[in-house]
């Protein structure tokens, strides 16, 4: 018998009459409905499991600092960036984006880069990917993309028919998907990335003046990946690689860190630059915006539980704070309202009052109240209301975002015959950037997940995609393809 002292209750504070046996009519009956204990025992059960995320399923968090290393004053006026050693408390999840919570880390896949950072003026979140450009320019596609990676609807497999078919047809996604099938497609750890905001965002200084960046984390780590062939091994052997990777180097003391830069374009620059600056498919060239260093994040504390803390954190990039503001790109305008929506049909209306959510300094002090799972004193007896005359928070218009003008019709406006871009430009650079090495891990990776495409049609057509970047690529990939160890070496 347990030397425990502690009593049994319900989680009411009743005391639990008995742990082992159900009310039952005598030894052999049914079990009665008035057994409130079991049954709440099992209806607690039984929501255990929130709903998964739609994207970016399983992950893998680290709580850890955030500190400035260069004075951005000139560019910036949030509080936690004005000074050179201010450290501010943050929470990072790492995670894939197409696959399920049970799926292994090392599919190959983009990688979450999600960032909270616990500021005196509120939370401020950082929404990225360990790439920095993504599939589709404009949110209105990105249903259709992630459909297209997730499991067919008709046999419920993952199945490369459907993301060639896809890409093939959505020409500015070539740059990412040459980005995906390169050897940071398979990172070796989450400590061996870099992440990127990808994103464009603006930037105002305490003058008033604008700027747009870009911000690039990269690892002090130096980068790493696996080998399809690795990867594939890894993924019958220890499925949660990465994310039991994080969590022993942390609790070795092995602290991995990443240097913040960013990429800085003065506001008038953006509109006549020889790329859209607000589009999520392109970079800025390093030659014409190089990087600026910021700051050093590192992690240096697990979550003490992993529901609570890495399953129930929520993100958003509308969480910014005074100096940081978003900008015109279509997918980060869209994502500003989509993720605070797939929060509150996730974990509930009152996401936002969780722990591992919540500000660290101040109050989340707005009028909101009630909602599923409240878990705090729901603001007790004061009005609800406002203006009131009782108990009113007050809000500051020295907080209000900077101002910039835009002019322009109303209408769906296609992207090329607006900038009169091509997207196979920066795809081409990326390419032509490669060593022979790398060319060639390169050509292999895309072979055999092309190669597990079922219609001929959807490769050939993948192929003319491929030539877009470069005709060399599109030609080796068609002959790798054609040599017997190609195909049947599926990466997703």
């Amino acid at each position: 018998m347990s030397d425990k002292t502690e009593r049994r209750t319900d989680q009411h504070g009743t005391p639990a009459p008995n742990n082992d046996h159900s009310i039952t009519v005598g030894h052999r009956g049914p079990i009665l409905m008035q057994d409130r204990y079991m049954f709440e025992k099992m209806q607690n059960f039984n929501r255990e499991r929130v709903p998964e995320r739609v994207v970016h399923a399983k992950g893998a968090a680290a709580h850890g600092h955030f500190e400035v290393t260069e004075d951005v004053t000139q560019w910036c006026r949030a509080d936690f960036l004005s000074e050179v050693g201010k450290t501010t408390k943050t929470f990072l999840r790492f995670s894939t984006v197409a696959g399920e919570q049970g799926s292994p880390d090392t599919w190959r896949d983009p990688r979450g880069f999600a960032l909270k950072h616990y500021t005196e003026d509120g939370n401020y979140d950082m929404v990225g990917n360990n790439t920095p450009v993504f599939f589709v320019r404009d949110a209105i596609k990105f249903s259709d993309f992630i459909h297209s990676q997730k499991r067919d609807p008709r046999t419920g497999l993952r199945d490369e028919t459907l993301m060639w078919d896809f890409w093939s047809l959505t020409p500015e996604s070539l740059h990412q998907v040459i980005w995906l099938m390169a050897d940071r497609g398979l990172p070796r750890t989450y400590r061996n990335m870099n992440g990127y905001s990808s994103h464009t965002y603006r930037w105002v200084n305490a003058a008033g003046e604008a700027f747009w960046v870009k911000y690039h984390y990269k690892t002090d780590q130096g980068i790493e990946f696996f080998t399809q062939a690795e990867a594939d091994e890894m993924a019958g052997v220890d499925p949660d690689f990465h994310r039991r990777d994080l969590s022993q180097s942390i609790d070795a003391g092995d602290h991995p860190s990443w240097t913040l830069r960013v990429q800085v374009m003065p506001e008038a620059e953006a509109w006549d630059y020889r790329y859209n600056p607000f589009d999520l498919t392109k970079v800025w060239p390093h030659a014409d915006y190089p990087l600026h260093e910021v700051g050093k994040l590192v992690l240096d504390r697990n979550p003490d539980n992993y529901f609570a803390e890495t399953e129930q954190s929520a993100f958003e990039p509308g969480n910014m704070v005074p100096g940081i503001e978003p900008s015109p790109d279509k997918m980060l305008q869209n994502r500003l309202i989509s993720y605070t929506d797939a929060h509150r049909y996730r974990i509930g209306s009152n996401y936002a009052r969780i722990p591992i959510n919540c500000p660290v300094h101040g109050a989340n002090d707005t009028q909101n109240r009630d909602g599923l799972g409240r878990p705090d004193g729901n603001h007790g007896g004061r009005p609800n209301y406002a203006p009131n005359s009782f108990d009113d928070p007050v809000a500051d218009d020295a907080y209000n975002e900077s101002s910039y003008e835009v002019s322009g019709p109303i209408g769906r406006f296609d992207y090329e015959q607006q900038y009169k871009d091509t997207d196979g430009e920066q795809p081409a650079a990326f390419w032509n950037m490669l060593d022979d090495g790398e060319k060639e891990r390169l050509v292999g990776n895309i072979a055999g997940h092309l190669g597990e495409a079922r219609d001929e049609g959807v490769r050939s057509r993948a192929l003319e995609y491929l030539s877009v970047a470069s005709q060399d690529l599109s030609d080796r990939v068609a002959a790798a393809m054609d040599a017997p160890h190609a195909v049947g070496s599926p990466t997703s």
